[in-house]
């Protein structure tokens, strides 16, 4: 008896560790980011609804070896951020890029490393050997898997930006395709061609590099590719103002155009979009793929069905209403250029989100190397701090205490605000979350259907209830009088349940 019950306790433990083992080792597809089956507006992560908001380094971290990435990846944990974009080293700035001081995009000398080895031959332009573009770089490709899964155990989601635009033609002499910084005599062409189909002999690197970079990432859940960071910028085909009537709105000035990529660049993603689809094809599990349409919104005119977000830079809520039908992600995917004060970017952050939006990320330049833990201060055209992360990080709690799935974009509950812009999410008879931006008080009058509700006023600098009230109304209007407020505030309207 006692020798059956002995081998019965190996049987069992033998179960128990290959049980054990299938579970660290295999992950299921309900745990890879995906579109939340219910409204595919938001992401579903690990099998439960996910809002991505975020304030995250210039894109480096993974191609900078002076770069630490694991201080960096805890400190967003610690401040309560989900997501990074990281660069895979197909684009690498030049020193003097932007006017940035300390840039994580423009690593010194040898400290540049991307998925291609490095030669023998002396000459690339940053320092160090050219590169050889048919030899992979296993200490690069090491350095990405182990950045994935330190992101991975901080719960934080990694955008691959697999290319990204070149701005101008000293950058194009930074990068490793460019004729002169590589040993495979790639052909000599005009940086705006780069990204279109008459690229030479670059069209096969890149989709190898593609196909690469895709295998090696196939088992990582937190993962989803962006085809080209910035279309547009080197490769502008039409262009239309924000306001006809300012002098200032010339073609020649991105802050007043929305401009948009050529035919060209947008075959050229669409065969980029093919070779992941293809490097995928047999997978179990597959990855998300985001497009990059253009700064502050547009209606855009053709969404590839194998696209499930929408990136718009510096966003305006319109991004997210003339998009909405397409029924995927809409994601504020870069913030900027407002000045070293977290409030223009906490503003947009809500008004983004609360219009519809799934993600928000600010570029913040408090991350760099030697301030990994994001306290640094720098020169830059943007703003990053542990005050506006912490500000940002509560605008994801605001919308966490909702049953989001369920909320839509709905100006129509807006009858009337005085003085004030509003954004809505609505679930109808249920919730309401609503952010009013501008003013200092407001009579705000709502269509919402007869019922007993709380009310609650939130401040979304202090994170205080500024004011909280119930309301019983017998009709489908109301009138809530908010508490004075400084330029903004939010509002949480929940039904009560009398039963």
């Amino acid at each position: 008896m006692r020798i059956i019950s002995f081998y019965l306790l190996i049987v069992l433990v033998t179960i128990c560790l290959t049980s054990c083992n299938k579970t660290s080792d295999t992950v299921q597809y309900s745990d890879f980011l995906q579109l939340h089956p219910e409204n595919p507006h938001y992401l579903m992560y690990e099998g439960k609804p996910i809002l991505i908001v975020t304030s995250s380094e210039h894109y480096g971290a993974v191609l900078n070896l002076d770069f630490d990435y694991k201080t960096y990846l805890k400190a967003l944990n610690e401040d309560g951020m989900n997501m990074t974009r990281a660069f895979t080293g197909t684009y690498v700035e030049n020193p003097e890029s932007f006017g940035i001081l300390f840039n994580t995009l423009a690593p010194k000398g040898t400290s540049f490393i991307c998925p291609w080895a490095r030669s023998d031959v002396p000459g690339y332009k940053a320092g160090g050997n050219k590169f050889d573009l048919d030899k992979w770089d296993d200490g690069y490709f090491n350095r990405l898997k182990d950045f994935v899964s330190v992101a991975k155990d901080n719960g934080i989601m990694v955008e691959v930006t697999l290319f990204s635009s070149i701005y101008n033609d000293k950058s194009w002499t930074f990068c490793p395709l460019d004729h002169d910084n590589n040993i495979n005599q790639t052909d000599t062409i005009d940086r705006k061609n780069v990204h279109t189909p008459d690229n030479g002999n670059l069209m096969s690197f890149q989709e190898k590099v593609v196909k690469k970079i895709v295998q090696e990432l196939k088992d990582f859940p937190n993962v989803f590719y962006e085809i080209q960071n910035e279309p547009w910028a080197d490769n502008t085909a039409r262009n239309f103002w924000l306001n006809p009537n300012d002098s200032s709105a010339t073609p020649g000035n991105w802050r007043y155009n929305v401009e948009i990529a050529s035919d060209a660049a947008l075959e050229w993603q669409k065969k980029v979009t093919s070779w992941i689809v293809d490097a995928e094809q047999d997978f179990e599990n597959k990855h998300l793929i985001a497009q990059n349409y253009c700064n502050f919104y547009y209606p855009v005119e053709e969404v590839d069905s194998n696209i499930s977000i929408m990136n718009f830079h510096y966003a305006w809520p319109q991004a997210v209403h003339m998009n909405y039908g397409y029924n995927r992600v809409i994601s504020f995917d870069e913030d900027g250029f407002k000045g070293d004060d977290p409030a223009p970017y906490r503003k947009n952050a809500w008004n983004f989100m609360l219009a519809g939006g799934g993600i928000y990320d600010n570029l913040d330049y408090s991350f760099f190397v030697g301030a990994e833990d994001g306290s640094g201060i720098n020169t830059a055209p943007g703003h990053g701090s542990a005050v506006l992360r912490s500000q940002l990080a509560f605008l994801k709690e605001f919308l966490e205490s909702f049953d989001f799935i369920h909320l839509k974009p709905d100006p129509s509950v807006v009858k009337l605000p005085p003085g004030t812009f509003p954004q809505v999410l609505a679930n109808h008879g249920k919730e309401y979350a609503i952010y009013l931006d501008g003013g200092t008080q407001c009579d705000l009058q709502l269509y919402i259907p007869p019922g007993k509700y709380m009310a609650t006023w939130i401040n979304p600098v202090s994170f205080e209830t500024e004011k909280e009230v119930e309301i019983i109304n017998n009709i489908d209007q109301v009138t809530l009088a908010s508490p004075e407020y400084d330029g903004e505030i939010a509002l949480k309207i929940a039904k009560v349940n009398t039963h």
